[in-house]
């Protein structure tokens, strides 16, 4: 099946027009965005194993935070607040902030962490949990996953006065194991991807809950009204471009009469940055609250309002973990070859030495170090998807991404290996590792006091050759 012909399908018959006798029950728009920038690695060498333990590019990474910070994230915080006064309590939005970003916003624009906090104060904007460091840990370790959960809530409460009731795992990575653990965790609901292969005939635009604990609700992303504003707005060989609020309204009245939730998930960065400002996408997003909730019986509201007020139409059965990214919806854009997962496994082998460290400089890189993008750099999908992966990607190859970030992990393996010894090769390691930062302090402090002596000595000869003029 082709994608026009799906789309047509999916809006006209699993969208198809509602019985007029149905539709005095208010059903739902959950709009939920992900924002996200990873902490972007320098050129690491092979030379500077051992000797340079700092891996981050600050340049770039400034200079994108406050490229997107200017083109996205300031302007859709301003509108959104303007839309949320506007609407007087009917207009509500909800947020998945990695731990990462909160950490560039306060580096680099902490106007925009004030914006987000502007935007909690008003009552109608949700902020959900997710792991610090944006992080695929939940496919390893159970403990270090709820550790970066709880880091990451408790960074939340701290900057938005919210504790987290709703959960969204990186890149909406879900299973039946995965919502197991995290409504042992206390979420009352979760968001993931509405694939066509575990939906088959059910539709996303309703309530599910997880197969293993019921306790835990699952809200389905209806990836085909997402992507129509987060991918298909701009492009000019759509059929259905240009997309206005009126039209985008119809296809919501379009939806099956019995369906009670609408699920727009989408990068906050579609704003602005994906969808420049120049295609209308402000203008759309500015005019499409008043058309909803003029020309329809959708009214918004968040994640964890929706599982309080609806109930599950069934348990959902996700046996093998999903994704939303590409068009095969699981983990292929990060562990799909051989060196995405020589790179997760190695990183991961080193969690025992972790648990046992209490440095704060190697536990923050240690965060830093699994930021699924380092993953996602590496890989060789070229097909149907190739052309997202290179927009996101910095790096010339994969296969350089691979050896830079190997090369970093070299590294923090040495540091680790060091702080955290536990046989005679670790121990002489760690002295090993001693000797060379005190042979580098040396080495400094000798050259500060030779630069001093050349500047005494040089001065009297300064003073000399005037003296002779």
């Amino acid at each position: 099946m082709n994608d026009s012909f799906e789309l047509f399908f999916m809006r006209t018959d699993n969208h198809r027009s509602p019985n007029p006798n149905k539709f005095h029950d208010m059903r739902n728009i959950c709009f939920c965005f992900q924002v996200h920038q990873p902490l972007r690695l320098r050129r690491y060498r092979f030379f500077d194993i051992g000797n340079d333990h700092y891996y981050y590019d600050d340049y770039t990474n400034e200079s994108v935070m406050r490229k997107v910070v200017a083109k996205s994230y300031l302007p859709t915080n301003e509108l959104l607040l303007k839309l949320i006064h506007k609407h007087k309590g009917k207009f509500k939005v909800s947020f998945s902030i990695s731990g990462v970003a909160l950490e560039q916003f306060r580096l680099y624009a902490p106007e925009v962490l004030e914006s987000f906090q502007q935007l909690a104060q008003t009552g109608q904007v949700e902020f959900l949990a997710e792991t610090w460091a944006h992080s695929l840990v939940a496919l390893k370790d159970p403990n270090e996953f709820k550790r970066q959960v709880e880091l990451h809530a408790n960074n939340i409460e701290e900057l938005f006065g919210q504790k987290p009731t709703a959960f969204r795992n990186t890149e909406m990575i879900y299973s039946d194991l995965l919502g197991e653990m995290v409504a042992s965790m206390g979420y009352k609901v979760m968001l993931t991807e509405g694939a066509k292969h575990i939906l088959g005939w059910k539709s996303p635009n309703y309530l599910y809950c997880n197969a293993i604990n019921p306790r835990l609700k699952v809200l389905l992303r209806n990836y085909v009204l997402s992507d129509d504003i987060a991918f298909r707005f701009s492009n000019q060989n759509w059929s259905q471009w240009p997309l206005t609020a009126d039209k985008y309204v119809d296809w919501l009245n379009q939806i099956d009469g019995k369906d009670e939730v609408v699920n727009l998930f989408m990068d906050y960065e579609t704003f602005g940055e994906h969808q420049w400002r120049e295609t209308g996408i402000f203008d759309f997003l500015g005019a499409l609250p008043g058309a909803v909730l003029k020309k329809s019986n959708f009214q918004f509201a968040t994640p964890s309002e929706i599982a309080d007020k609806l109930q599950p139409v069934s348990p959902i059965h996700v046996p093998n973990p999903i994704s939303w990214a590409d068009e095969e919806r699981d983990l292929t854009a990060w562990l799909g070859n051989e060196m995405q997962q020589e790179a997760f496994n190695k990183m991961y082998a080193l969690l025992p030495k972790v648990n046992k460290c209490q440095d704060p400089k190697l536990m923050k890189d240690w965060l830093y170090l699994q930021t699924s993008d380092h993953l996602y750099y590496m890989c060789t999908k070229y097909f149907s998807d190739g052309a997202v992966h290179s927009y996101f990607n910095p790096y010339e190859t994969p296969y350089e991404a691979f050896i830079n970030y190997m090369n970093a992990l070299s590294d923090f393996s040495i540091r680790i290996h060091a702080a955290v010894p536990e046989n005679n090769q670790d121990v002489e390691l760690a002295n090993l590792s001693t000797l060379l930062e005190k042979k580098d302090e040396k080495i400094m402090k000798l050259e500060a006091e030779l630069k001093k002596m050349r500047e005494k000595k040089s001065k009297p000869a300064a003073k000399a050759e005037k003296s002779n003029v």
